[in-house]
């Protein structure tokens, strides 16, 4: 179903009582859409890896991947893994997928063996895509390690013991490098000779805009992570309505450096890219210096981080010597942000249009955000008002009865964003999502008398390390996993730097020993290095209620208290 053409115009931000209807349009033809609008004009650029793709260029391309993933047997609504940084690549597959109507299954690049296995199992993914390694954390070893199968795989569909729907794996990278049961990825291009123009458009045909097109893994504090569905209605309105907060336009140029794995990247970034005609610069990974001369170096107007990312370029002792002038707006999320960062932000780095998100990607995922021309106090103490036609309420916990203004409460919401539900978890979904369709988000914070939102904490017992959201639950069960440990609960305390750090106390066996530097190393061989615990203490019995509840708010104080944070817990709560 296509939308009509001035649905697809591109404006500025769009005033409360003037809010830009709902589109119902596929993402595959919101891409083609922009590719006639603005033919010429560059959509991806990655100056790492040497390509510029103008917007024509990149749909072309797009088709033809869509043609070489229907050659290897992907059908509507299978499922196509990408594990990979943000390379070109990455945007071939997101939007070849939506296109042939396959649905992206996005993959931690922190992944390590024992997290891979699950969430493609989970996912039930027929094709995973994939670059060889980041740093020392070898993809292509812990893939080997699930599916032995694949080195002696000499051509056609893999059959893995443990994983039995996963048929194909396509690397990325250097050809003469391509691991043995592997296919390359420019394998794909040449199988789209096989598939014919008029077998991509028939398929194009049955989509519609509320197909399940993308499914992002995340978790909660209790089980393992669960996939979101989310649909092209999800992803394209919430686009259109984060960029026009924005006042994004075929003028901007956004740098890409938050993963493409997370809604900050392929949703916050992309999606509002996308419908806007922006064009996206990619960079692969983080690193202050590099960005700020990437930054000047593709004249960008605006840039998506957290803040730990844009306090460490202003403390850069090269900032001095950047032009920063053409920069303008982007988005801010993913913890808190110091007031004077923010206003360092405005003043040095010259974006005063900056503007600050809350959602979760249950929420596709935005669902409140700043106005581009809030105050800076207004940006750093409030997490803004809803998006266009997405409802928010704070109600009382207990009894779901909606707060005044200024009474805490519990985030919920609802509307058009509202994901289809978590795979394959149908409990799962009607414990977050009530009868009355409200998405409960876990979240505690406060309605203002003008209309914007604050949060002030979490039912959740997350951990949010510079911006990445770490579950207690999966290190828990991971470090279960060591002979040494009887018992062992992770929480979250205060940490100056990155807001939190994780604390894990372990009960140990009887007679067991093992010091807390070797489970730290331990958890960081076995898992993804940004969850393995700062500190770990160890505890004779954890602290229960008497219904036999662990009490982790209990486990917080005792932590705050032994490792002597309290300086850094009246900061969080400052």
């Amino acid at each position: 179903m296509r939308s009509t053409d001035s649905a697809c115009s591109v404006a500025a931000e769009q005033s409360p009582s003037r809010e830009r209807p709902l589109v119902e349009i596929t993402i595959g033809d919101m891409l083609d859409r922009m590719a006639e609008r603005f033919p010429d004009n560059e959509c991806i650029v990655a100056p790492e890896h040497g390509t510029r793709w103008t917007w024509r260029e990149f749909a072309r391309r797009t088709d033809e991947i869509a043609r070489g993933l229907m050659a290897l047997g992907v059908r509507k609504d299978s499922q196509v893994a990408i594990w990979a940084t943000n390379v070109p690549e990455w945007m071939l597959i997101q939007f070849a997928a939506a296109k042939m109507g396959a649905v992206l299954v996005t993959v931690n690049t922190n992944y390590k063996q024992f997290e891979l296995e699950y969430l493609l199992r989970q996912s039930d993914t027929h094709t995973l895509v994939m670059i060889g390694k980041v740093r020392d954390n070898i993809y292509t070893d812990h893939i080997n390690g699930i599916c032995p199968e694949l080195k002696e795989l000499k051509s056609g569909e893999l059959n893995s013991a443990k994983l039995p729907c996963l048929k194909n794996v396509v690397y990325i990278g250097d050809e003469q490098d391509t691991p043995p049961g592997f296919r390359h990825f420019d394998e794909l291009y040449r199988l789209a000779e096989t598939v014919s123009a008029d077998a991509l458009n028939s398929r194009k045909v049955e989509l519609s805009p509320y197909d399940t097109i993308s499914m992002i893994y995340t978790s909660g504090t209790t089980g393992f992570p669960k996939g979101v569905m989310l649909t092209h209605y999800n992803l394209v309105n919430n686009g259109f309505g984060m960029g026009d907060r924005m006042r994004f336009s075929e003028k901007d140029r956004l740098l890409i450096v938050v993963p493409l794995f997370h809604c900050f990247g392929c949703v916050l970034g992309v999606m509002s890219s996308l419908t806007h005609g922006t064009t996206m610069v990619l960079m692969e990974r983080f690193h202050p210096e590099r960005e700020m001369e990437m930054l000047v170096a593709e004249r960008c107007t605006a840039v998506h981080g957290v803040p730990t990312m844009f306090i460490a370029m202003l403390e850069h002792p090269r900032f001095d010597q950047f032009d920063f002038s053409r920069l303008r707006t982007g988005i801010m999320a993913g913890s808190p942000c110091p007031i004077k960062s923010m206003r360092d932000a405005i003043n040095k780095m010259h974006l005063t249009e900056l503007t600050i998100v809350f959602g979760q990607t249950e929420t596709s995922p935005g669902m409140t955000q700043t106005r581009a021309d809030d105050s800076a106090e207004l940006r750093v103490s409030t997490v803004g008002f809803p998006l266009p036609h997405a409802r928010v309420r704070i109600v009382d916990p207990e009894t779901n009865v909606e707060q005044p203004d200024g009474t805490p409460g519990e985030f919920v919401g609802k509307g058009y964003n509202l994901m289809k539900g978590y795979y394959k978890m149908p409990e799962a979904t009607r414990a977050v999502i009530d009868e009355s369709g409200w998405l409960h988000t876990g979240d505690i914070g406060v309605r203002m008398p003008n209309g914007y939102f604050k949060v002030t904490g979490r039912l959740k017992d997350m951990i949010i390390r510079g911006g990445e959201n770490i579950y207690p639950r999966e290190i828990e069960e991971f470090m279960y996993t060591h002979p040494a440990v009887r018992d062992v609960q992770v929480v979250g305390v205060p940490d100056a730097k990155y807001g939190e750090e994780v604390l894990a106390f372990v009960a140990l066996r009887e007679g067991a020993e093992v010091t807390a530097p070797e489970l730290i190393e331990f958890v960081r061989n076995g898992m993804s290095r940004y969850k393995s615990p700062r500190y770990v203490e160890f505890i004779d019995e954890m602290p229960m209620n008497a219904a036999g509840k662990i009490l982790k708010y209990k486990l917080r104080e005792w932590g705050i208290e032994r490792l002597r944070l309290e300086d850094a817990a009246k900061i969080e709560t400052a």
